[in-house]
Formats: structure tokens, C-alpha cells, sequence
């Protein structure tokens, strides 16, 4: 795996501060972010790397293992861990074994390399498996791309992977892909990937599950006297009949036009739709006489 400067993705010293990182970081994911910058994959790439820069840089445990071990960074537990065992194994070996004659220090090291010899004993540290880190990654979508099943490129620890994204998807859904973690060392099986969708909402509606919300705007003749009205759905519009004397704040319920339910093809929620009575405005002298006129009409048919 290629080294990746992180400090450098944020612009800042390896001296800097915890604050100096977080100003740096917010500054960059303002400027990349995908909804500013719309089809533009070189600046996704780029909020990609400065995430995952942070995600490094702003933990304490994270940056303490990146400033030591570099690249190798996220296998540092696994290379501690095994110098723990190769130290509790030869402490092991020298409880349990007479010496003898083998007084100082020097003798010991002979008669140690001399049994299991240190090309040996270096060669066999080299070719231990170890399983490549887990990575935790996050990946932004508007609600427009999670309605359908779709292909994205991002790019984690300097690799550009393809994934699909099932439409439906949530927003702080979790998925695992297997194998696509950090590498494994010596042959050893490589970690997973896990990435957490965070997805905004460009868009009139509301999402609840798999159902959509949306209010619209109806003229108030319409809603007195009856018609039919253009509604905006997810995937276009469609004209609906309004009954006479239609009351604000009437929901109608327009199934299976709600968000695809993940992973079930064809399938969908519902969309309901709530009627917001739009008064008219600007009245002419004609208007004011008429609605006048009904006024009468009605305190008198009272």
C-alpha cells in the first residue's frame, strides 16, 4: 500500500494541534463537499481523502500509530501483538532452561542463535499471517442517488473501489465489504471495509422509512369548487382529481409511490401528500365584490 501523507491532504505541520486539524478539516469539507461541488468526481475524491485524513489525524490512539509505523500504521496492533509473544515466548525458554555454564550475557546469545538461529528466527517472524485492519469509512449521497441502484468509484487508503449501491439505502446505514480492509501481512487474510451512508436531502420531500411526504400548494378555487391538480413524486408527476370542498390540510395517500424498499426489487413505499390551501392574493375590485357577495350569502343562509 502507497504512503499517504495525511498531514499533507490537510495542509497542516505534524506538530499541529487537535484545534489546528479540526479548523483545517472543516475549512477542506466545506470547499470539496460533493453538494457544492456537483459531477465533479476530482473534488469526491478529494473529500474523500481529507475524511479519512481526519478520521486519522483527530484521534489520539490513530495518530500516535501513523506517526510511528507510517503506512503500516493501521497493522500496528497485530505487529505489537506479536512482539509481545515472541517476548513472552523467549522469556518461556529461559525460565525453563539450565544454562548451565552459560554465565554472561554474550554466552546466552551464542547458545540462543546457535539452537534456533537468527536468520532463522527472522525468517520465520517475517513469514507470520497476520489479518489486515478494518477500515471505517463514510460516503455521502443525496437523497436523489439513494432511489435507485447505482455504481460509484471512492477512493479509501489511496484505492479507488467500485461498489453498487442498492437503492433504498439509509441514512446511517452500515455495510460490510468483505476483504477490501486494510492488507494482510505475509499472506494473511485482509480486513473489511465497513462504510456508513450519510445522506442528505436536496429534494420537497420527507423521508420516514420507506415513505415520502411531500405538502402541496392548492389554489383555493380548486379546493372549494373541485378539479384536478399536477403532483411532483419521486419519479414525476401525476395529475389527481380533487374532491369539492376540499379541506387545508387534507393527506392523500398514493401507494407504492413512496422510497424503494432496500434490496427488494420493485417494491416501494408510499408517498402521502397534504393539501396547503394557497389564498389568493391581491384581490381586484371584482373579486373583493364577489367574495363580498358570498359572504352574505352565507351569514344569511345561517
Amino acid at each position: 500500500m502507497d504512503y499517504i501523507d495525511y498531514y499533507k491532504i490537510l495542509g497542516v505541520d505534524k506538530s499541529a494541534s487537535e484545534a489546528d486539524i479540526k479548523k483545517a478539516y472543516r475549512k477542506l469539507a466545506r470547499q470539496y463537499h460533493p453538494d457544492l461541488n456537483p459531477n465533479n468526481e476530482d473534488a469526491k475524491k478529494k473529500f474523500q481523502q481529507i475524511n479519512e485524513a481526519n478520521e486519522v489525524l483527530s484521534d489520539t490512539e490513530k495518530r500516535k500509530k501513523y506517526d510511528q509505523y507510517g503506512k503500516d500504521w493501521a497493522h500496528a496492533e497485530a505487529f505489537e501483538k506479536a512482539q509481545q509473544q515472541q517476548q513472552h515466548s523467549y522469556q518461556n525458554y529461559q525460565d525453563n532452561t539450565d544454562f548451565g555454564s552459560f554465565g554472561s550475557e554474550g554466552d546466552f546469545s551464542d547458545f540462543f542463535s546457535s539452537m534456533f538461529g537468527g536468520a532463522e528466527m527472522h525468517e520465520r517472524r517475517n513469514r507470520t499471517q497476520f489479518r489486515g485492519q478494518d477500515i471505517n469509512a463514510e460516503f455521502h449521497l443525496d437523497l436523489k442517488e439513494a432511489y435507485t441502484t447505482h455504481k460509484q468509484v471512492f477512493t479509501v487508503n489511496g484505492k479507488n473501489i467500485r461498489i453498487t449501491i442498492p437503492a433504498g439505502i439509509e441514512n446511517e446505514q452500515t455495510i460490510k465489504l468483505a476483504g477490501l480492509g486494510g492488507e494482510g501481512v505475509n499472506g494473511g487474510q485482509n480486513g473489511d471495509l465497513y462504510i456508513t451512508f450519510k445522506i442528505s436531502n436536496s429534494t420537497a420531500f420527507k423521508r420516514r422509512g420507506n415513505d415520502l411526504y411531500i405538502d402541496v400548494e392548492l389554489p383555493l378555487y380548486t379546493a372549494m369548487l373541485g378539479g384536478e391538480q399536477l403532483v411532483d413524486t419521486f419519479d414525476g408527476k401525476v395529475k389527481l382529481k380533487i374532491a369539492p370542498e376540499t379541506q387545508n390540510g387534507t393527506k392523500v395517500k398514493l401507494k407504492g409511490k413512496g422510497f424503494p424498499i432496500y434490496k427488494q426489487d420493485g417494491s416501494f413505499g408510499d408517498l402521502y401528500v397534504t393539501y396547503q390551501i394557497k389564498l389568493p392574493a391581491h384581490l381586484t375590485d371584482k373579486e373583493k365584490e364577489l367574495f363580498t357577495e358570498l359572504s352574505k350569502l352565507r351569514n344569511n343562509g345561517k
